[in-house]
């Protein structure tokens, strides 16, 4: 019965994997969060009452809690950062310090204490390499000049990465594993009208439920590499339980080759599935895909990447881990999702 410490509980991994973990497993969850808006279901569970241990802080705050149940837990996953594109141009401190400062304490409590870290790198890291697919242990971790700021959170990251790996070779029990493109429910809110404020698929959504243009940056040309957050939490769980230690010390990939796609090609998939359902059609019919300069979306720190494909045999081998649910299903069931709240996100427009 293994005890899970999930700081960051609250965010879009954080719930998906709290809720996987309860609903599949004798494991206890002890979250940190400020919030606990999409855990509220699992709080209220009478079922998970005695596995679900949530306590409401800031790990920038409540450092002694934190050290503490580090210490109480088997497996530490810290999963607070700040990950949304316009925040590393516009607040570039504020992604290091959060990203990288505010959880090397964590890192470092995890390798006193003899714990497994499972640390949440990023597809961020590998840059604007040139591979064809990123390779774990083999890409070269590509980035641009230092008046590009979009690149502190891949370089945050990767430096953390290091420190772990150095960590590891003086005994940490560690494994990284870098999420390309996770998406599903809960990713980000799509009552957030502002452009560059979420991610990409919740930008598109919340503009197609207020009948609100899609601003394509660059041409929409850049590919993603999109995973549906159900196949990225069943390689998680595998990670967490890491059954022969075949996890500990090692990098994983956890993305989708299949559902590469440009953003252009994504705002239509989503275009012409909104047309599908009643909640969404009239919305979508006033939406007009339009192209913007990165520059003007996201201020001149920005650079992009063309093609983020993701070399995951080593997750697949080690972990029996296969990623299954195609571009169009993972949509559709996002779409499903939000169905209920196109009403409040309508109401932003008046």
């Amino acid at each position: 019965m293994k005890k899970v410490l999930i700081l960051g509980v609250n965010g879009f991994i954080g719930h998906h994997l709290s809720k996987r973990i309860l609903e599949t497993t004798d494991w206890h969850v002890y979250g940190m969060d400020m919030q606990s808006d999409r855990i509220g279901e699992l709080l209220a569970n009478d079922a998970y009452k005695a596995r679900m241990h949530f306590f409401e802080g800031d790990i920038t705050i409540n450092k002694e809690w934190v050290e503490y149940h580090v210490k109480k837990c088997d497996v530490i996953l810290p999963l607070v950062a700040i990950a949304t594109p316009s925040t590393y141009v516009s607040a570039p401190l504020k992604v290091f310090e959060l990203d990288f400062e505010a959880n090397l304490p964590i890192v470092r409590s995890a390798a006193k204490y003899g714990k497994h870290l499972i640390f949440p790198s990023t597809s961020e890291v590998y840059g604007m390499s040139a591979d064809e697919q990123f390779d774990p242990e083999a890409s070269n971790l590509v980035y641009g000049p230092i008046n590009k700021p979009r690149w502190i959170y891949a370089c945050s990251k990767q430096l953390m990465d290091r420190v772990i790996w150095g960590y590891g070779m003086e005994g940490l029990n560690f494994t990284l594993f870098r999420p390309f493109n996770w998406i599903g429910a809960g990713l980000d809110s799509i009552h957030t009208p502002k452009e560059g404020s979420s991610r990409v698929l919740t930008q598109f959504l919340g503009h197609i439920v207020r009948g609100e243009n899609i601003q394509l940056v660059d041409g929409g040309e850049q590919k993603r590499s999109f995973t549906y957050a159900d196949d990225g939490i069943d390689a998680l769980v595998r990670i967490i339980a890491n059954k022969d230690g075949i996890a500990s010390g090692k990098i994983y990939n956890v993305g989708n080759p299949a559902n590469n796609y440009s953003i252009r090609e994504l705002a239509t998939m989503m275009l012409a599935l909104a047309a599908e359902y009643p909640e969404y059609a009239e919305s979508a019919r006033q939406v007009q895909i339009v192209e913007t300069t990165s520059g003007a979306y996201y201020g001149k720190g920005y650079q992009d990447v063309q093609n983020r494909v993701p070399k995951i045999d080593n997750t697949m081998a080690e972990l029996g881990w296969t990623p299954t649910t195609t571009m169009a299903d993972a949509l559709r069931h996002i779409f499903d999702a939000y169905r209920g709240q196109v009403g409040a996100a309508k109401a932003l427009m008046d």
